[in-house]
């Protein structure tokens, strides 16, 4: 039940999160936004969290997770209602950004949960229930807003997302047990970011979430838009998107088994075979069924890559620095938020959409190389 009350936490800030970034994008296509204002407004979703992100773990191995979460569901609350209040183009600019930051307390805090409950025995099948969950939300978060936009409007369908985070709050209110935490850093001088990076597999393990990550976020930002220029339907944007999250439930409920019988590293690389693979398809096809397939390709491959990761780096981080190691993955992901939406929104505005999918194919195929060569 514990793990449940977790899961479920997390996935009302997660829907939030992910419905309002999709809503944003679309928001600013109807308002007329260029592709490069577009990949402008995404990339301050990571802007300030790149920041922050750091700071955010460590204040989370000090201080623990309840009050950072209670803040952060708060400001998601307050950045959907934002686009309601005020629905111009400028509002998406301050929400985006309150929106990415708070989601990076709840990703860093929630994460903390995860690993300290129940024991290192435990830890693995806890990612993987977390995954479960980030799953389950990331199907429902293009769906609710892509309905709520049809039915009610664009700013309508801010205010709905707002109630994800308002029963959010309920929840942590109504919890009477603390939040399991990791055991406290050792006292005395604290070693600084670059300490942590000296360490081998933190280091690979880096490399590859940000790859990893960088196929899973530019796919919130391109399909939205692709969508979008071939004619789709908000509602059938969100029900490509979903069939996404569908593919990355359904592979991480296959992933305790694979864990058992596959090596880590060839998981990683499978993964980002098969996602460079469908990023390669995508500007080749504009059938709605064909979109659903590759998307649940897509899925398929990023879903199945994420409880290992996170596993991997929770057992490589020093002890009671694991928020810390959190916020630097955080801040890798975050960077490549920032600038990669740019510059996409920028060479496709130049040169089309076609030539960002390749890139972004090529940069995970890369990958899948590297992390073959990490097996031993």
């Amino acid at each position: 039940m514990a793990i449940l009350y977790f899961v479920t936490l997390n996935a009302l800030g997660h829907v939030a999160f992910v419905g309002a970034r999709m809503a944003t994008v679309l928001f600013a296509h109807d308002l007329g936004a260029s592709a490069f204002t577009t990949g402008l407004l995404l990339s301050l979703f990571a802007a300030l969290p790149m920041l922050l992100s750091v700071a955010t773990g460590r204040l989370i191995d000090r201080a623990g997770p309840a009050r950072p979460l209670a803040a952060a569901f708060s400001a998601l609350v307050l950045g959907n209602a934002l686009p309601f209040a005020f629905p111009y183009l400028i509002t998406l600019y301050f929400s985006s950004t309150l929106l990415g930051t708070a989601f990076m307390l709840v990703h860093i805090a929630m994460n903390s949960v995860f690993g300290a409950y129940g024991g290192p025995e435990r830890r693995a099948m806890n990612f993987s229930w977390l995954a479960l969950g980030f799953a389950f939300s990331g199907a429902a978060g293009p769906l609710v807003a892509g309905y709520a936009i049809e039915g009610l409007g664009y700013a309508r369908a801010f205010l709905v997302l707002s109630l994800f985070p308002v029963a959010a709050l309920v929840l942590l209110w109504g919890r009477k047990q603390p939040l399991p935490r990791p055991e406290h850093a050792a006292q005395g001088k604290r070693s600084g970011v670059m300490d942590l990076l000296r360490v081998p597999a933190l280091r690979r393990m880096f490399l590859v979430s940000a790859l990893l990550a960088m196929g899973w976020d530019l796919y919130s930002f391109l399909l939205p838009l692709y969508g979008a220029q071939i004619g789709l339907a908000a509602s059938t944007i969100g029900v490509v998107m979903s069939t996404f999250a569908a593919a990355t439930f359904v592979v991480r409920l296959a992933m305790p088994f694979l864990i058992r019988r596959i090596r880590q590293w060839i998981v990683i690389a499978s993964a980002m075979a098969v996602s460079g693979a469908a990023y390669l398809l995508f500007p080749l096809v504009e059938q709605v069924p064909a979109l659903m397939a590759l998307s649940f390709l897509l899925g398929l491959g990023l879903g199945s890559a994420q409880p290992v990761i996170m596993s991997l780096l929770y057992e490589a981080s020093p002890p009671g620095r694991q928020g810390e190691v959190v916020g630097v993955r955080t801040l890798t992901l975050n960077a490549s938020h920032t600038f990669i939406p740019l510059a996409s929104g920028a060479l496709s505005a130049a040169l089309g959409m076609a030539p960002v999918f390749v890139l972004l194919a090529a940069g995970l195929l890369t990958g899948a190389w590297f992390s073959r060569q990490q097996v031993k």
